[in-house]
């Protein structure tokens, strides 16, 4: 598979791509603390579990994770090198800890989109800062609007997508066939999950299908076309599935949602404007970006011009123009 992959101030980017299809779509943030991958010192500064390997904090580049299991012979305030497999998820109910594991080391930094992306067996195409917007055409806004709206099309129906706290909730909403509304949906969920990178536990609400074999056959489809790896329950007679999948990195859906996404969004399409540029937006998107001046002087950078910010409650989700 091709995968565009771009850099931008703050984040990259990327697409990867069957043809003119997106598979799955990629946000990494620059500013994420402790992103998968990193290998660093971590100083175990409580434990729970008794003696044995229970579970542990651990302070680690600044920012406190979950360490499990924490080895019995790791004692409080001792450091040792730990790995990041699991990012922080901030949702502003329950915020969750980064996880993290004991490596023998060496330490390392977390690799680049670019590298996961080639390791994950992709040919990786970089696309420059300038000239012609090949994610944009790609189509990298109309995943993002599925991730900002939670509504994604299909031939024949439309999934409703929710996320919570505890799960991702995915309703199947449609008219005529019941089963062949099912069999498609079942489908576009497989792809969606892949498209944003969605992982942790979903249930999906397909409409009440009679007999089990209208409901084997979406099991099946399901089965199929997920994502490896998950674990899946089979359709109960309500019409409700249960998916779980390991969760590597922040779905797009997730990102889109973290404080900051909008701000970012704007600086890709500023940084292909030439010259000095302003960018409007709401007075909560334009504090965040006027409170990281480093962000807009790289992009004031590959403009060659100022970068100029102005707060309007009318901005919607904001927009760049030349000054």
């Amino acid at each position: 598979m091709t995968a565009l992959v771009e850099a931008a101030p703050g984040a990259a980017r990327a697409l990867v791509l069957a043809g003119d299809a997106v598979l799955e779509a990629h946000f990494a943030r620059t500013d994420d603390p402790l992103p998968v991958g990193l290998i660093a010192p971590a100083r175990l500064a409580s434990r729970s579990g008794g003696h044995g390997a229970g579970r542990g904090v651990v302070v680690m580049a600044g920012h406190e994770a979950l360490l499990e299991p924490a080895p019995a012979d790791w004692p409080e305030g001792q450091t040792r090198l730990a790995e990041v497999l699991r990012p922080a998820r901030p949702d502003g109910v329950r915020d969750k800890q980064a996880r993290v594991a004991v490596h023998a080391g060496p330490a390392r930094p977390a690799p680049d989109l670019a590298a996961r992306i080639a390791a994950a067996g992709h040919a990786a195409v970089l696309v420059p800062a300038h000239g012609p917007d090949q994610l944009a055409e790609a189509g990298w806004y109309a995943v993002v609007e599925e991730a900002l709206s939670g509504r994604v099309d299909f031939a024949g129906g439309r999934l409703l997508v929710a996320d919570t706290p505890a799960m991702l909730v995915i309703d199947v909403d449609g008219n005529g066939d019941l089963a062949r509304l099912a069999e498609a949906a079942a489908r576009a969920v497989a792809a969606l999950i892949r498209r944003h990178g969605i992982g942790g536990p979903v249930v999906v609400d397909f409409p009440s299908l009679g007999g089990r074999g209208p409901r084997a056959v979406i099991d099946a489809i399901l089965a199929e076309t997920l994502p490896q790896p998950f674990e899946k329950t089979a359709m109960n007679g309500f019409g409700l599935v249960q998916i779980i999948r390991p969760r590597r990195q922040l779905s797009l859906m997730e990102e889109s949602r973290r404080p900051g996404f909008a701000a970012l969004e704007l600086l890709r399409r500023a940084m292909r404007l030439v010259g000095a540029v302003r960018i409007e937006a709401s007075p909560r998107v334009i504090d965040w970006l006027a409170a990281r001046p480093a962000l807009t002087d790289e992009c004031a950078r590959l403009t060659g011009g100022a970068v100029a910010l102005r707060a309007d409650n009318g901005a919607g989700r904001g927009h760049v123009q030349h000054v």
